[in-house]
């Protein structure tokens, strides 16, 4: 038989980890405070550790009047605190240590002056009134060696540094015990300030009601259920209530018992910091949930921060799906990139300028002259010179003549570069997809230059002459020298002729003279192999276009992906390591 075990979720220093790296990939796409936040945690966590883990440093927090210095004395059993109803009279926060020894790094990190031992004491104090019967003094009730108990300013001081005091030490102690009174226990100040946010502290988090002295048996217990209801609305189901009166000592076993209890466990400290971590974590994945509480504590579970769990496809709530894979997005804005460039124009030049070059190269001596006043539409569009080639590898802006993009065609690049942001980002949420969305446009201002410097480099090709272009043009030339002897043969017959001289044997080809064969042949050699030459350059011009064409089209296409997709791309992978180290360090 198998033993089922219980899968051990990730240790804190892997958390820890992993929300400094979701961090760091959040910097420069979410607030700044958001990234501090969890940058602060990380440390605040690192350097909690580093202290007294033994100690377990609980915290009475509480409103005007509450009875936190009654309840404080109470548990401490001796008259530390100075007690008041009507003003604030806790000013700065003091503790009480049981067993302190190797304590005192701990409370200078807390910033905490007053440091008291209780004595141990079978009499109560004169702060409160005789201890109910059949209940211990507090010394010999519970354990509570390695506790730390502060009593806390209150929160909600006319004082504002009464108010930063506990701001700052609620993100700080292990353990925190809210104490409320049956006046104000549904007061908004401390839900909606306090209670709410910290819905993800659940276990490390005390409510006590106390003064249900003042009450009769019913009404405390109707006051219960409704701060029980309170604190469900406020995601906080589970927390211990427990209501206690410091003035007569009713249900102050139980919340010994249940310091006693953490304390031993030793764990309050370690479970605060998970819980900082998942909070940290839950403002990272979705800064709109604010901070609301000291130390930028966020909603934990139970108020849309949670990990999504089986059935929404391993989507984090707050991150959104990850967004489109780009390899799709290509075509079209290699189509709008390819028309801004003028790849048509280039694709019909390189064509015609083939032809070109194919006549002045094999051409008819006697006409192909004519041909070199044409100009070379090549040549025109500065594409295959020698300037071209000579800067081929270097950064120079603007090599090609190539007509500017029209207000259209920028339009179509623009409508393209949207595209592509839009289709990458969907699914991704809020600030995740403006960051796609900018990564698509993140190079836009060096795309054209980019895209021209492609059109020069890949149309040097185009001018390349053929091997058969140069045995033409030295076959041509060796008809016209023919012809040319036969010119001069047939003009030295002529010139004899004209001086009455005796005309030499003159050898024929039948009945016609090879002068004028020579002549003729040569002549009309020279034509049909310029015919024969113009219909391969016509034919070799589109095949060379066909090859430019696509040879463009993939240059281009690399420049769009290493402007724009890559950048997407990149994007989009850094959203998917900061899901995942997100999803880590909530676990």
């Amino acid at each position: 038989m198998k033993l089922l075990r219980r899968k051990e979720g990730p240790s804190l220093d892997s958390r820890l980890a992993a929300l400094l790296e979701a961090a760091e990939l959040a910097e420069g796409r979410l607030p700044i405070d958001v990234v501090s936040n969890a940058r602060a945690v990380a440390e605040r966590a690192g350097t909690r550790r580093s202290l007294s883990v033994d100690h377990t440093v609980a915290a009475l927090a509480g409103a005007t009047g509450s009875g936190k210095s009654s309840l404080f004395n109470a548990l401490a059993g001796d008259e530390l605190a100075a007690v008041g109803v009507t003003r604030p009279t806790t000013s700065t926060a003091q503790a009480a240590l049981w067993d302190g020894t190797g304590a005192g790094p701990l409370l200078d990190w807390l910033e905490i002056p007053q440091r008291h031992t209780p004595q141990p004491t079978v009499e109560p104090v004169a702060a409160v009134a005789p201890v109910a019967s059949g209940q211990l003094p507090p010394a010999a009730d519970a354990d509570f060696s390695g506790l730390i108990l502060l009593d806390l300013p209150d929160h909600d001081s006319i004082r504002l540094a009464h108010r930063l005091e506990v701001d700052r030490l609620v993100e700080l102690v292990d353990l925190l015990v809210w104490v409320l009174d049956p006046q104000k226990y549904a007061d908004a100040a401390v839900h909606e300030r306090y209670l709410r946010p910290l819905s993800g502290h659940r276990d490390v988090m005390v409510v006590v009601l106390n003064q249900i002295d003042r009450l009769p048996p019913h009404a405390v217990d109707r006051c219960l259920r409704d701060l029980r209801r309170l604190l469900d609305d406020d995601g906080l189901t589970g927390v211990p209530i427990l209501g206690v009166s410091a003035r007569t000592g009713a249900g102050l076993a139980d919340l010994r018992e249940l310091l006693a209890k953490r304390v031993a466990e030793r764990r309050s400290w370690s479970a605060r910091l998970a819980a900082d971590v998942s909070a940290a974590a839950d403002r990272l994945a979705d800064p709109s949930l604010g901070s609301g509480t000291p130390g930028g504590a966020v909603a934990g579970p139970g108020t849309g921060g949670a990990v999504a769990g089986p059935g929404t496809g391993g989507a984090v709530a707050g991150l959104g799906r990850p967004g489109r894979a780009v390899a799709g997005l290509g075509p079209p804005l290699t189509d709008a990139l390819s028309e801004a460039a003028g790849v048509p124009l280039v694709v019909a030049a390189v064509s015609k300028g083939h032809r070109h070059r194919a006549v002045v190269a094999t051409g008819w001596p006697v006409t192909k002259w004519v041909r070199r006043f044409r100009p070379d539409p090549l040549r025109r569009l500065r594409i295959g010179t020698s300037s071209a080639a000579k800067s081929a590898d270097r950064e120079i802006v603007g090599r090609t003549s190539v007509p500017a993009a029209s207000a259209v065609q920028k339009a179509q690049v623009e409508t393209a570069l949207r595209d592509v942001g839009e289709a990458a980002a969907s699914g991704l949420a809020g600030v995740w997809a403006a960051a796609v969305r900018h990564a698509a446009r993140s190079r836009a201002g060096d795309l054209a230059d980019a895209v021209d410097r492609a059109v020069a480099t890949t149309s040097l090709g185009a001018t390349r002459r053929p091997r058969w272009w140069r045995a033409v043009g030295m076959l041509q030339w060796l008809v016209f020298a023919v012809m040319v002897a036969g010119g001069l043969w047939l003009g030295v017959l002529f010139g004899m002729d004209y001086l009455r001289l005796p005309q030499p044997p003159l050898p024929t080809v039948g009945v016609v003279p090879w002068p004028t064969v020579l002549l003729g042949g040569g002549a009309l050699a020279g034509v049909v192999i310029a015919l024969l030459s113009r219909l391969a350059a016509w034919a070799g011009g589109h095949r060379r276009a066909r090859c430019v064409a696509k040879a463009l089209r993939a240059a281009i296409a690399q420049v769009g992906a290493d402007y724009v997709l890559d950048p997407v791309e990149g994007e989009l992978a850094r959203h998917a390591r900061f899901t995942e180290a997100i999803t880590r360090a909530r676990a």
